[in-house]
């Protein structure tokens, strides 16, 4: 594939589809379930403090709230809910979203007949915070010098949270749990859905965070460079914390079926990375194969048309 661009790096990173079929994950660190597992225990026992108010809404059939409610060490989130009017609610979605947060619910992937939540992970939007960046690039290196305090594990509880406040209104649908997450939300994704056993079904579009070892030997221009460069500069130790966050890891250890949306060109997503998430789960699992991603092309607007209607039947599952 041709495709011009004014990278001074190949997105594709010299990988064949066969290449990319064969990149595996990292060997689990020592107590990576334990850590996690004690994480999601502690996390539990905290109250949602769940508030909720009506907000208008410019999509027809449909109700908006705003929603908040705290989450890992007592910062507040902030969410968007939208829920049909003219249907019941038989299933929820709690739906993730990239590195550059969210402005607005994301309407074009709604569910007739669920009640989706939009949350904002820690420092972005509705959940903007005075203690953590909203800038890509200075959040993912928040809190690195140790697994306990790195950014990410917060924004993982931040999903699982949205998934109780779901569970919490709507509690008919504990059966019917569903994830939606790209990019930022796509690896948070994996690490939620590996500990959260009250999903039923996941996606994870083309999905950041996997093999961090690998990914730091490779040049981007998303949230992966700064933590390349600050590996590259000294901080080698980063490594160890990273294994714990490590969505390729995680995917290993995902019990319930996973659609997962890779692209083979991606300057901000390492395809490696992407890849390795995908190989690293158990079946059943389904791959769609996305020509580019992060990369205006007139082919992506025909992907997103696919995968909703393979999702249609996948969430249906």
């Amino acid at each position: 594939m041709n495709i011009p661009h004014d990278f001074d790096f190949d997105p594709t990173y010299g990988y064949t589809l066969e290449e990319l079929l064969a990149v595996r994950a990292p060997a689990a660190p020592a107590g990576f379930m334990d850590f996690w597992r004690e994480t999601f225990e502690a996390a539990a026992h905290q109250p949602l403090n769940l508030e909720k108010r009506e907000v208008p809404c410019p999509q027809a059939g449909w109700r908006l709230f705003e929603v908040s409610y705290d989450s890992w060490a007592g910062v507040r989130i902030g969410a968007w809910l939208m829920e049909p009017q003219r249907r019941e609610v038989r299933r929820a979605m709690a739906h993730g979203h990239g590195y550059g947060g969210r402005q607005e619910p994301d309407t074009a992937w709604l569910l007739d007949d669920a009640v989706t939540i939009f949350p904002c992970a820690r420092g972005f939007d509705l959940s903007a915070h005075d203690a953590i960046p909203d800038m890509a690039d200075r959040h993912v290196l928040e809190g690195i010098g140790s697994r306990e305090t790195y950014v990410h594990r917060g924004c993982v509880v931040d999903y699982s949270r949205a998934a109780s406040v779901l569970l919490e209104l709507y509690p008919q649908t504990h059966d019917r749990l569903l994830y939606h997450g790209g990019s930022f939300g796509g690896g948070i994704g994996a690490l939620l859905l590996a500990m959260d056993r009250r999903f039923r079904r996941g996606y994870l579009n083309i999905p950041s965070f996997g093999n961090h070892p690998l990914r730091v030997t490779l040049p981007c221009v998303g949230s992966g460079e700064s933590v390349r460069r600050y590996v590259e500069a000294g901080h080698p130790e980063a490594l160890e914390v990273l294994a714990y966050y490590d969505a390729a890891v995680a995917a290993g250890f995902i019990e319930i079926p996973v659609f997962v949306a890779a692209a083979t060109f991606d300057p901000a997503v390492p395809p490696p990375g992407q890849f390795a998430v995908y190989n690293a789960l158990p079946h059943p699992k389904e791959l769609f194969l996305r020509a580019a991603a992060h990369f205006e092309l007139k082919g992506n607007a025909y992907d997103d048309l696919c995968i909703r209607a393979r999702l249609t039947r996948w969430f249906e599952g």
